[in-house]
C-alpha cells in the first residue's frame, strides 16, 4: 500500500514513472472489468487505455490515494457502459417482472463455473445488468438511470440473466450446448 500512496502522489504531479506504476498495478484487473462489459478483448483494451488517459488527466479530482482504485474502477465501468451503449444495439424487453429463478440452481457446482465462458455467451443486455447489479452493487433504480430503461426492465433483465445462467449451467452439466438465443 505504501507504493500505491507514493505513486498516487507522484502521479498527481504528472510523474510518468508513477503513472506507469499505477497502470501496471491496476491494468489487468481493469481490463477484466472492461472485458466483462464488452465481451471483446480488443474493445476492452481500447476502453482501458482511454480510461487511464482520463484518469491521469483528472487525477486531481481524486482526493485520496485510498479511494483511487474505486475511482479508477468507476471510470472503467462508466466508459465500458458508454462504449456498449454506443456500439451495440441492445434490446430490452419492457415486460412484467418475471418470478425470480430459483437461486439454489445457481449454487450447484459453483467451483466449476467458468465466468469468462459464461459472459462470452451471455446476451449483452443481460450481461450489462448482471454486472451492474452483482459486481458493481448498483440498485435497480440506479441501473435504470444509467441505461435509460425502466426499473421494471432492469429487474426483469436480471431475473432473465439468472435464469439464463442457470439454464447454461444445467446444459453444461448435462454435456449439452446451451441453445437459447437472444438478440443482443
Amino acid at each position: 500500500m505504501k507504493h500505491l500512496e507514493e505513486n498516487f502522489k507522484l502521479a498527481k504531479k504528472h510523474d510518468r514513472r508513477a503513472q506507469k506504476a499505477l497502470y501496471d498495478l491496476f491494468s489487468a484487473k481493469m481490463l477484466a472489468v472492461a472485458n466483462s462489459y464488452t465481451n471483446n478483448i480488443h474493445d476492452a483494451e481500447d476502453i482501458l487505455l482511454n480510461a487511464f488517459l482520463k484518469c491521469f488527466n483528472k487525477i486531481n479530482d481524486c482526493k485520496d490515494w485510498k479511494s483511487f482504485p474505486f475511482w479508477l474502477r468507476k471510470i472503467v465501468v462508466n466508459d465500458s457502459i458508454s462504449f456498449v451503449r454506443k456500439n451495440k444495439n441492445i434490446l430490452y424487453a419492457d415486460i412484467e417482472i418475471a418470478d425470480d429463478y430459483p437461486e439454489e440452481e445457481l449454487d450447484e457446482n459453483i467451483s466449476q463455473i467458468n465466468i469468462q465462458e459464461i459472459f462470452s455467451q451471455m446476451p449483452t443486455g443481460y450481461r450489462l445488468i448482471f454486472n451492474l447489479y452483482v459486481f458493481e452493487d448498483k440498485k435497480h433504480q440506479e441501473i435504470a438511470e444509467i441505461l435509460n430503461i425502466s426499473e421494471g426492465t432492469s429487474k426483469s433483465q436480471l431475473s432473465k440473466a439468472k435464469k439464463w445462467i442457470a439454464d447454461y449451467l444445467k446444459a453444461k452439466k448435462n454435456g449439452q450446448k446451451h441453445t437459447e438465443t437472444v438478440k443482443n
